[in-house]
C-alpha cells in the first residue's frame, strides 16, 4: 500500500452507526454488561429463583459473573455454558437464545452431537446482546427451576440495555 493510500484512509471520518465489516469485533461496555446482569438477577430474585448471571463477550470469555444471594455453586457453570452456547453456535445456526439450540437438538438428528462440544449445553436460559443486528455477547442465567424461567430473567436483562447498544 502506498503512503497516499494510507493518508487518504486516515482522513476518512468513521461513521457513527456504520454497519459491521468483515472481522468486526465489538467490545460490550462493562457498565452495560453489569446493568444487564443485575437486572436479570433482580427479576429472578423477585420470583425467588436464586441464580447466577454470566455475560460472555464475542470470544466466549466471561466478562461479568454475578452470583446472586443464596445461589448454589452449580448455577455459575450452567449460566456460563448457556451464554457460551449462544455466542458460539447462535450466529452459525441462526438463534439468539439458548432455547433455539434446545429446539434444534430436538429436531435435527445431527445437532445433539454439537451438545458434546466443551462448554456447550442444550438448555434454555441465555439471550444474546446484539449490535448492528449481530450477536456480540450473551447473558446466561442458571438457577431457576427450569431453563425457560432462566431465559425470562436473561431476556429482562437484555431488554434493560438494548437501547444502549449500536443499532
Amino acid at each position: 500500500m502506498s503512503i497516499a493510500c494510507i493518508s487518504a484512509q486516515a482522513q476518512q471520518a468513521p461513521q457513527a452507526q456504520q454497519a459491521p465489516q468483515p472481522g468486526y469485533h465489538y467490545t460490550l461496555p462493562l457498565s452495560i454488561a453489569i446493568e444487564a446482569a443485575q437486572e436479570a438477577l433482580r427479576v429472578c430474585e423477585q420470583n425467588h429463583y436464586w441464580s447466577t448471571a454470566t455475560v460472555v463477550d464475542m470470544d466466549g470469555i466471561p466478562q461479568v459473573v454475578l452470583r446472586g444471594d443464596h445461589a448454589p455453586v452449580a448455577t455459575g457453570e450452567s449460566s456460563f455454558r448457556k451464554a457460551f452456547t449462544v455466542i458460539t453456535l447462535g450466529p452459525e445456526f441462526g438463534f439468539d437464545r439458548s432455547s433455539g439450540f434446545f429446539e434444534l437438538v430436538k429436531k435435527n438428528p445431527y445437532a445433539p452431537q454439537l451438545a458434546t462440544v466443551h462448554n456447550v449445553i442444550a438448555l434454555p436460559g441465555a439471550v444474546a446482546f446484539k449490535a448492528h443486528g449481530e450477536i456480540v455477547g450473551a447473558l446466561g442465567i442458571g438457577g431457576a427451576p427450569g431453563g425457560d424461567k432462566d431465559e425470562v430473567c436473561a431476556a429482562a436483562g437484555i431488554a434493560k440495555v438494548a437501547d444502549k447498544l449500536p443499532q
